[in-house]
């Protein structure tokens, strides 16, 4: 099944669980994206400036990072709808690839960065796809150098059990993966998607109320 540019689909993540904690893998982020490309080699998408997503936050309120991180791990956590605001965010999929690449843009569409998120290949459903953040990410510049970000909240998930060190040890190496095709400039930092424009006749896709519910097996 592929999806035609224009088509609204759901990126959400699970959430990261030690095993027991019953519903620590329900998702726990949405976000409603309209397709750009989406082909055997890629899987682009854009989220637009004032989506409606979900997110996690603290069971009191509180921003998850704004909480310590001793405690940001462990303390209860619920979810909330907000607005997505600032420039638009374009995400880059290579399936089967422990990674996505998202590029971010300042005002004027001055390019400001590719970010390169680390985490589980993305599972694709009829409604959208699926993964689970791996917590360490790398950004990247204009100017291709590049640099190691949330290295303390990557250690911390290792300390209170939400990843052990054999899935660690593959999300560094996913890391150091990524970190050659920068370094080489490979796909798909070399491809021009920083020049990239959304079609100003797509509209918002809107957050459906059931954004949760199990993902529907893709038809054969």
């Amino acid at each position: 099944m592929r999806w035609s540019p224009g088509d609204r689909i759901l990126w959400r993540y699970r959430a990261n669980g030690r095993p027991g904690d019953g519903d620590g893998h329900a998702v726990h982020i949405c976000r409603p994206v309209t397709v750009v490309q989406d082909t055997d080699d890629l899987l682009a998408v854009w989220m637009a400036s004032g989506t409606e997503c979900v997110r996690p936050v603290i069971a009191d309120g509180t921003q998850v990072h704004a909480e310590p991180l001793a405690t940001r791990y462990t303390r209860p956590r619920t979810t909330v709808r907000s607005r997505w605001f600032g420039s638009g965010v374009l995400k880059l999929a290579r399936p089967g690839d422990p990674w996505s690449v998202w590029l971010f843009w300042d005002r004027g569409w001055l390019f400001r960065n590719w970010y390169v998120n680390l985490e589980e290949p993305r599972s694709r459903w009829t409604g959208g796809i699926d993964s689970q953040d791996h917590f360490l990410d790398i950004s990247v510049r204009p100017d291709h150098s590049w640099q190691w970000l949330d290295e303390d909240e990557f250690a911390q998930a290792q300390q209170v059990g939400l990843m052990d060190g054999a899935t660690a040890r593959r999300v560094r190496e996913a890391g150091l993966a990524a970190v050659e095709v920068i370094e080489r400039w490979g796909a798909p930092f070399s491809d021009g998607w920083e020049h990239w424009r959304p079609d100003p006749r797509w509209p918002i896709p809107p957050l459906p109320d059931d954004w949760d519910r199990p993902p529907a097996p893709t038809p054969p």
